[in-house]
């Protein structure tokens, strides 16, 4: 594939709000392969969907010859990104840091290809950074006197990401007020290591993309780039990557492949096209064919996209065994077979029940104190994943062919079908 075809495909795919020069960075790519980074802070110990555009955007760079770089935030999840924030996050303690970065460094395994650094490997090889190999090493006096002269507080205080916060009247600390700064030196250092021409980042990041741009030109007089990717939602509005349940996770321990599976295959009629563009590798023009499908035929589309997406995540094998798990419980065949079956209003869907009433309603227990303790003791299921808060709310947006299927422990199995 040709590294000048990736700023064409980003933006057929969805993936550019906005670049700092789109034409130069353009002409840049068709002169050669460029190194492209974008920083993830290790605030948990996985990353969710939620992050999966910059994951996929990774992909596609690397599949266009260009060389992906990771950079963990071993040093700046000490400050806490106020991006986006509305109040301060909890400071973590080295080790948790650390423990966080070695989970989610197995998150980008399945999406691309690792080489043993710049000076090594394939052309296009990914590497991973962290910014406390220099960021911890930093004299305080040293940074204010060499980059702080580079900042203004006016134009610091007109980004997004603490104007925002002011006008809020909620705090903003001085620790989080250096963020920038350092963002912008990670990019200034990955620049003079390595040769990243290129930071890329949510639309939430523009403002310090932008600074990290002007760092470079102002010390040391070279033309890099930024790129971002627009706020994804839902059609209805929703955050993408958040349910009933809590965020979907990319890794299995938090999220099993067939929770996955049923995530994607969920996804809203509207969104169908645009989902199988930004999160599978699917060519442009069969996804220009199965987004112009409708009723039984989009739900065909529906299933590929929760296919391909998983298998990107979790293998092949379970996106395969994924699949036809739904198949055999949703679709008419051994399990719906079997299954005694219930029917609820779609409004009542629609509205939200509590799981531990759809229990009761079911038939799996006699009681809303029975159903609770069995959430809480671990024996109730959803789809046939864990149900691990007795509050939650199952929905319309947790239905599987119009149907949801609860497990009391092994052998107690009801479908509550929509209608």
């Amino acid at each position: 594939m040709a590294t000048n075809d990736f700023m064409w495909e980003a933006g057929e795919r969805g993936f550019i709000a906005q670049c700092t020069d789109a034409a130069a960075l353009d002409a840049a790519m068709q002169a050669g392969p460029v190194a492209a980074y974008i920083g993830f802070d290790c605030t948990a110990d996985s990353l969710h969907v939620g992050s999966l555009v910059q994951i996929m955007l990774l992909r596609l760079l690397q599949r266009h010859g260009h060389r992906p770089v990771v950079l963990m935030g071993g040093g700046t999840t000490r400050i806490g990104d106020p991006s986006g924030r509305d109040e301060s996050r909890q400071l973590l303690t080295d080790e948790q840091i650390a423990a966080n970065m070695a989970g989610i460094q197995r998150v980008f395994e399945p999406f691309i290809r690792f080489g043993d650094g710049l000076e090594d490997g394939g052309i296009s090889d990914a590497m991973m950074a962290n910014n406390a190999d220099w960021l911890d090493r930093l004299g305080y006096i040293d940074l204010l006197r060499e980059v702080g002269p580079h900042f203004t507080i006016n134009r610091m205080l007109s980004f997004d990401s603490v104007r925002l916060r002011l006008q809020r009247e909620q705090p903003l600390t001085f620790l989080e007020f250096n963020y920038m700064i350092l963002q912008s030196y990670d990019f200034r250092e990955l620049n003079r290591r390595y040769g990243v021409q290129l930071q890329m980042g949510g639309s939430d990041q523009w403002g310090n993309i932008v600074a990290g741009c002007d760092l470079v030109r102002r010390t040391d007089g070279r033309t890099v780039f930024g790129l971002t990717t627009p706020l994804i939602t839902t059609a209805s509005g929703a955050k993408m990557g958040k349910t009933a349940r809590g965020a979907v996770w990319l890794t299995a321990d938090r999220v099993e492949p067939f929770e996955y599976w049923q995530f994607w295959r969920n996804t809203e009629d509207a969104d169908v096209g645009r989902f199988l563009r930004l999160f599978t590798d699917a060519p442009l023009d069969e996804i220009a064919r199965l987004e112009a499908l409708s009723g039984a035929e989009l739900n065909e589309a529906k299933k590929l996209l929760a296919t391909e997406a998983t298998a990107l995540a979790h293998g092949r094998a379970a996106a395969e065994q994924a699949a036809e798990t739904a198949r055999r419980t949703f679709e008419g065949g051994e399990a719906a077979d079997t299954l005694p079956a219930i029917t609820v209003p779609p409004e009542q869907l629609a509205a939200g029940i509590p799981a531990f009433r759809l229990f009761v309603q079911a038939g799996l227990v006699a009681s809303n104190g029975e159903a609770r303790r069995l959430i809480r003791a671990g024996g109730a299921r959803l789809n046939d994943a864990p149900i691990t808060d007795e509050t939650l709310i199952v929905t319309s947006m947790d239905l599987v062919n119009g149907a949801l299927k609860l497990s009391a422990g092994r052998k107690q199995h009801r479908l509550v079908v929509a209608g």
